[in-house]
């Protein structure tokens, strides 16, 4: 098995909450995009601690939780969904280290654990989704706002309490 992070929203967690199942129709439709320890992690980090690299997976992810809040804001909060899939259902591709594709379908119970911002982050997110573009453009005060979101400590969740989540 392996442990794969799936960025996602609020909005996109309650679509999923209603379905209950995360990537259905995996067969007919794109891959999954998700992050977890790949080769490239694993070069990029000299440490080989199997939780900090697992960490910097859930850091990219938590990344690309941020990017999607760009284009649904309503909700800033970053929330990645840990999970465990067979080896064989994850490809490597996509434009972080760890960037992963999955390409099967995943009963909502087989989530291990869900990873959100606090509600006391949701300033600093605002912030840094506004400063994507100039950050990406190199301007060193916008990447200074993606640092201070990255900074920001994701809470650990249950997958049993979705639905409290989902209310707030």
């Amino acid at each position: 098995m392996t442990r794969v992070y799936v960025p996602t929203t609020l909005t996109a967690l309650a679509e999923t909450a209603k379905r209950g199942v995360l990537n259905p129709d995996a067969a007919d439709s794109a891959p999954l995009p998700a992050h977890a320890v790949t080769s490239a992690i694993r070069e990029w980090y000299t440490d080989d601690d199997v939780e900090s690299l697992e960490f910097a997976a859930l850091t990219e992810a938590a990344e690309a939780s941020l990017r999607m809040l760009a284009q649904d804001p309503r909700s800033p909060r970053r929330i990645v969904m840990a999970l465990d899939v067979p080896a064989k259902a994850v490809r490597p591709g996509g434009p972080y280290r760890s960037s992963v594709n999955l390409e099967i379908e995943v009963p909502l119970t087989d989530v291990v654990s869900l990873h959100v911002d606090e509600l006391e982050s949701e300033d600093t997110m605002l912030a840094a989704i506004g400063a994507l573009t100039a950050a990406d453009a190199g301007d060193e005060d916008a990447q200074f706002l993606l640092e201070e979101a990255g900074a920001c400590d994701l809470l650990w969740y249950d997958i049993s309490e979705i639905d409290d989540l989902i209310a707030d």
